[in-house]
C-alpha cells in the first residue's frame, strides 16, 4: 500500500520570500536569499511574535538550531540566527535578530521549550543575554569559566587551565604558564612560493644547461684503434692439430678454424702436492658406497 504525504520532494523558494515579508510586516528589517536559503531580519523586541507567526499561520513548526555571529565592528556586535523547518512544506527559512552586550533577547522557551538549551549555549559561547529563559547558565563550559570563548576578542590561550593534581586529588584552576609563545607561521601560496630556499630545496634544483662544445674522437688514436690493435685482435689460441680439429665453442657443422703456432696454455698446474684420500667407511675403491636395493 502506497503512503502518501503532503511534503513535496523539493520545494523551491519561488514567492516564499516576499509571501513571508508581507505575512510579517513592520516587523521586518531585511530580507534576502542567499546559497538557496531565505534570511529574514526582524526587529530585535518582536523575535517571538515573528516566530509564532510562521510557525502558526505558515507551517515552520520545528525550530532546527539557534546560532550565534560575532562581528566586533558593529555596535550590535552579536547576530542570534534561528532555523526553522517547515515538515508539511519541506521548506526552511532562517531569521536573524541583531543584539549587543547589554541588549537581552526574548526568549523563544514559551514557543518551543527545547529552545531553552540552545539560548544556553549562546549565553555560554557568546554571552548574549536571552530575557525570560528561567535557566540561563552555562552547559559548555565549567561554572567557573571566565568569558566567552566564541567570541572574536577571546584569547587563544584563554585565561586559566584546568588540570587534576595528584597532591589535592581534585581539579584546580591555575593561570596559563606557556613554556613558549606562540608561533607564528608562514603560510604562502603552494602556487607563488617562498622567497628564501627552504630545507629540500636544493633536491629540486633544475638541471645545469648542457656543455656549450660537445667532446669528439677526432683521430682513431683516440679512440684506442689502430694497427696494433687490429694484429691483437687477429691472433687465435687453437691447439696446434691438424686442419681438422675444432676450437671450443664451434660445434661440428662449423667450418674448420684457422690454427697458429701458439700452444695451447692448458689447465694450471697445482699449487701443492695433496694425498689422495682414502675411501670413507672403510670400503675399497672398488667396491661400491650405494646400498643394497631391497629385494635383491
Amino acid at each position: 500500500m502506497a503512503v502518501l504525504h503532503s511534503a513535496p520532494k523539493y520545494a523551491p523558494n519561488d514567492g516564499v520570500r516576499e509571501t513571508l515579508a508581507a505575512a510579517l510586516g513592520a516587523m521586518v528589517l531585511d530580507t534576502k536569499e542567499e546559497f538557496e536559503e531565505i534570511i529574514i531580519t526582524v526587529q530585535r523586541e518582536r523575535i517571538e511574535d515573528a516566530l509564532r507567526l510562521l510557525r502558526d499561520e505558515h507551517h515552520y513548526q520545528m525550530l532546527m538550531e539557534i546560532a550565534g555571529a560575532d562581528y566586533p565592528s558593529r555596535a550590535e556586535r552579536f547576530e542570534v540566527i534561528y532555523m526553522l523547518l517547515s515538515i508539511t512544506k519541506n521548506h526552511r527559512v532562517m531569521v536573524k535578530v541583531s543584539a549587543a552586550e547589554d541588549t537581552p533577547v526574548p526568549t523563544v522557551t514559551t514557543l518551543w521549550p527545547v529552545a531553552g538549551w540552545l539560548e544556553r549555549e549562546i549565553f555560554d559561547l557568546f554571552g548574549v543575554i536571552f530575557a525570560g529563559n528561567r535557566d540561563l547558565r552555562r552547559i559548555l563550559t565549567d561554572y567557573g569559566f571566565e568569558g566567552h570563548p566564541f567570541r572574536k576578542d577571546f584569547p587563544l590561550t584563554g585565561y586559566v587551565e584546568v588540570r587534576y593534581s595528584e597532591e589535592d586529588k581534585r581539579v584546580v584552576y591555575e593561570p596559563v604558564r606557556l613554556d613558549q609563545d606562540l608561533r607564528t607561521f608562514d603560510f604562502l601560496s603552494p602556487w607563488e612560493g617562498a622567497d628564501y630556499e627552504l630545507p629540500g630545496d636544493e633536491k629540486a634544483k633544475p638541471a645545469p644547461s648542457p656543455v656549450a662544445e660537445v667532446k669528439v674522437t677526432e683521430s682513431p688514436e683516440e679512440t684506442g684503434a689502430g694497427e696494433k690493435t687490429d694484429a691483437k685482435a687477429a691472433e687465435k689460441v687453437a691447439p696446434s692439430v691438424a686442419a681438422t680439429g675444432t676450437v671450443a665453442g664451434q660445434g661440428q657443422s662449423e667450418p674448420t678454424p684457422i690454427t697458429s703456432d701458439i700452444p695451447d696454455p692448458g689447465a694450471p698446474k697445482p699449487t701443492a702436492d695433496r694425498p689422495d684420500r682414502p675411501p670413507s667407511g672403510g670400503a675399497s675403491a672398488d667396491e661400491g658406497t650405494g646400498s643394497t636395493p631391497e629385494g635383491s
